[in-house]
């Protein structure tokens, strides 16, 4: 294992958590413009919302643990079901498939990664700024 600057370290285990966090704002805004997202054929499925899980994966050039997406899939949950005989995709009844998408779920989420992404922005802007006063002391030292 090499050896790492605690500095360093920390920036790159925040910039793991930019990644992430980003990753997730991306898909709950794919949620979010498709909360309405019909199909296009009678009785045809709606739009089906998106899930994202994180995970720790251990980088050996590091030494440390940083944030990945784990996985992106979709929410096995029931579609909502709404009578609208005059859509294109409501089958023989009048009913159409809703997407399972919950909007105030899906913002309160969104709420929440942008905090997490703010925080590690300002992990790495602290971090940054460490470094350069380091250097700073350094230079005047010399």
């Amino acid at each position: 294992m090499t050896v790492v600057d605690p500095l360093s370290l920390a920036s790159r285990i925040a910039s793991s958590g930019l990644d992430v966090q980003e990753t997730r704002m991306r898909i709950l805004s794919e949620n979010l413009a498709n909360s309405q997202s019909t199909g296009d054929t009678p009785g045809a499925d709606a739009y089906r919302r998106k899930t994202i899980s994180f995970s720790w994966e251990l980088d050996r050039s590091i030494g440390a643990s940083r944030a990945k997406v784990a996985k992106i899939d979709f929410d096995p949950g029931e579609f909502n079901v709404q009578y609208d005989p005059g859509n294109p995709a409501a089958n023989e009844e009048g009913m159409v498939k809703l997407p399972n998408v919950n909007v105030l779920v899906e913002l309160a989420d969104m709420r929440e990664a942008n905090r997490s992404y703010e925080a590690n922005l300002q992990t790495v802007k602290q971090t940054r700024e460490l470094v350069s006063m380091t250097l700073d002391l350094l230079r005047a030292g010399g």
